[in-house]
C-alpha cells in the first residue's frame, strides 16, 4: 500500500515521504480500514513536530482520525461486527495513523457511521466535534451561564458558538483579525472581540463579568491565557486545549491564588475514558446527528497523498477558511 511517513520529527515539516509499505495485519480486537479520507489538524501538525503529547516509534504514518470502510478484522465479537461497516477512526498511539490507503485501529477507536453522515464529514467526526461537544458538555454539567472562548473562528470555535446557540448559552468569542469578527458575526454571534484592538482587555472584563462567564475555553495559550484569566469573575475555570500560538501559558499569579480562578486542561484522549459506554454511545449518536448542523466542518480542498506538503501549506496558511482532506 501507499502511505505518508516520517523518519525524523521536524520543526520545519519537511519530514514527508510517499513511500510504499506492507498492508499491516490485523490482531485480537482489531480493524483493517480502506481510508477514504483523513483531515490536516493542528494536532498533527504538532505531530510532525515533535511537540504533541505522544510521540511514535520512527519511522511512522502520521495522521490521527479518517472515515473508511472495515475490510478485514482480527478475532472478538466487536471487531467481527464492523466487517464491512463504514467508521470513523482514530489511531492509536503505539500503531500507524491515518495518512495512507489501509490503516489498522483498535475497535474501540471506531465510530460506526449513520447512513447520513458522509465519507468526508464522518473522516473530521471524532477531533473536533468531540471537543466541542465535550467542552460545552462539561460547561453546562458545571453549572456556568456563560463561556468565553479564544481560538473562536477556528473549526472547534465555530462549532461552540454553534452549540451555544442550540443551548441557549451566552458566549463571548475572541478572535485576531476584523475578518473573523465579521465573520462569526454573520453566523448571529452576539459578542465577538479582536484581542489585537487597544481597548480589548477591558472589554473582555465588562462583558464576562456583566454575563457571569465563568468558564473559559483557551485555544491559543501564550499570553491570552492569562487575559481570558483575569477577564472572568472570581472562581472561574479556564479549560486550556490548545496551543496555537505555539507559546507557553502566561497568568497573574494573583488570580488563581487570591481570585481563586482555576486552570485546568482538557484533552480528548484523556477525557473519552472517563465516559461510561451508555455516555459514549448518546455523545457519539448525537455529535454524527449534528456532523451535518451544528458540527459540520468546511472542506477547502481535497488532495490525493503525494501533495501533502501542499496540503499542509493550504491549511497553515489559512485554517478559517476550512479543512485539507487527504483522500488516499
Amino acid at each position: 500500500m501507499r502511505a505518508i511517513e516520517i523518519p525524523f520529527y521536524d520543526s520545519n515539516r519537511q519530514n514527508l515521504t510517499l513511500v510504499e509499505k506492507t498492508t499491516p495485519n490485523v490482531g485480537s480486537n482489531q480493524v483493517l480500514i480502506k481510508v477514504s479520507a483523513s483531515p490536516i489538524n493542528p494536532s498533527d501538525i504538532v505531530f510532525l513536530e515533535g511537540r504533541y503529547g505522544v510521540k511514535k516509534s520512527l519511522p511512522v504514518t502520521p495522521g490521527f482520525e479518517a472515515s473508511g470502510r472495515v475490510v478485514a478484522v482480527g478475532s472478538g465479537p466487536l471487531a467481527r461486527a464492523l466487517l464491512g461497516r463504514r467508521v470513523a477512526c482514530g489511531a492509536k498511539r503505539n500503531l500507524d495513523g491515518c495518512w495512507a490507503e489501509y490503516m489498522v485501529t483498535d475497535v474501540n477507536s471506531c465510530m460506526p457511521l449513520i447512513p447520513s453522515v458522509s465519507d468526508e464529514q464522518g473522516a473530521m467526526a471524532l477531533a473536533n466535534p468531540l471537543t466541542a461537544w465535550g467542552l460545552v458538555d462539561l460547561a453546562r454539567r458545571g453549572g456556568h451561564q456563560a463561556i468565553v472562548q479564544s481560538g473562536a473562528s477556528s473549526a472547534v470555535g465555530r462549532m461552540i458558538l454553534r452549540l451555544g446557540q442550540r443551548f441557549n448559552m451566552p458566549m463571548v468569542h475572541v478572535v485576531r483579525r476584523p475578518a473573523n469578527v465579521a465573520l462569526l458575526q454573520s453566523m448571529g454571534a452576539r459578542y465577538v472581540l479582536n484581542s489585537n484592538d487597544p481597548d480589548f482587555l477591558p472589554r473582555l472584563k465588562v462583558i464576562c463579568r456583566q454575563l457571569k462567564a465563568s468558564m473559559a475555553f483557551d485555544a491559543v495559550a501564550g499570553e491570552m491565557t492569562g487575559l481570558m484569566l483575569k477577564a472572568m469573575p472570581r472562581k472561574g475555570t479556564l479549560l486550556l486545549y490548545g496551543a496555537l500560538s505555539n507559546k507557553p501559558s502566561q497568568f497573574d499569579p494573583a488570580d488563581p491564588l487570591f481570585s481563586k480562578k482555576t486552570i485546568a486542561g482538557f484533552w480528548l484522549t484523556g477525557w473519552l475514558p472517563k465516559l461510561s459506554l451508555v455516555e459514549k454511545a448518546h455523545m457519539a449518536l448525537t455529535v454524527q446527528r449534528g456532523l451535518n448542523n451544528e458540527l459540520k466542518t468546511t472542506v477547502q480542498a481535497r488532495l490525493p497523498l503525494e501533495q501533502v506538503a501542499k496540503g499542509l501549506q493550504l491549511y497553515t496558511q489559512n485554517m478559517t477558511k476550512g479543512k485539507v482532506l487527504l483522500i488516499p
